[in-house]
């Protein structure tokens, strides 16, 4: 009996990308359903009621959710092409970083480019901390395990993109100042990975997304 492997996902996130980059790493077919997020499907609140977000990964009718949940589920499900280290230590520290990533650096970034005046200025220097903290990850490696693409890479895959539409959004220069040479060699490196160069969005249609993003953003947030 063949698997169900289907992706809830949006073309512009970079949370489901992972997912994509981690099936084609294994080899593994899925099937990807594109979501509207202001029109949510009535499968998508099926299967993620608490969140109502992408992405979810359902295999076999069972959803998957949260993206470094189902990274390590694809992990564990799929042995071929491991993602992981084998050894306890360097596995936790992976998840360290993953988790750092997501709730240090990744929030550090938006709010550098979205905040103004003192709050901007205090969030660039929290970004500017936070990657001296990943330059010091990649040091003697091409990768962050080393020689080949891995879970952490996935992790950390949205910075190889995502980062250079945010600066041309925003005029700010938050990786592109040179002072951190092994991360922009990794960015390079990854985003020149055939598996992961085929699926990067668009860029023009980013820049239009994340532009009208943060304008509503900004909008919102502006004192009344």
């Amino acid at each position: 009996m063949a698997e169900e492997v289907k992706l809830f996902r949006t073309w512009s996130s970079p949370f489901p990308l992972r997912i994509v980059w981690a099936l084609k790493l294994k080899g593994i077919e899925y099937e990807t359903i594109l979501e509207d997020l202001q029109n949510k499907s009535s499968l998508l609140l099926q299967y993620n009621p608490v969140h109502k977000k992408v992405p979810v990964l359902l295999h076999n009718g069972k959803p998957i959710l949260e993206s470094l949940v189902i990274l390590e589920y694809i992990e564990e499900t799929w042995k071929q092409h491991p993602l992981l280290p084998e050894d306890p230590f360097e596995k936790a520290t992976a998840r360290f970083w993953a988790r750092f990533n997501d709730e240090e650096l990744l929030p550090s970034i938006w709010n550098a480019s979205t905040k103004q005046g003192k709050e901007q200025e205090e969030a660039i220097v929290q970004v500017e901390e936070n990657l001296k903290y990943v330059e010091e990850e990649l040091k003697g490696n091409v990768f962050f395990g080393g020689e080949t693409i891995g879970y952490l890479d996935l992790a950390f895959g949205w910075l190889a993109n995502l980062v250079s539409v945010l600066e041309e959004v925003t005029g700010l220069s938050l990786t592109a100042s040179g002072k951190f040479p092994l991360l922009s060699a990794w960015m390079q490196n990854f985003s020149d990975a055939p598996v992961i160069k085929e699926c990067w969005p668009p860029r023009d249609k980013l820049i239009i997304r994340y532009q009208a993003m943060i304008e509503k953003y900004t909008a919102v947030a502006a004192p009344k």
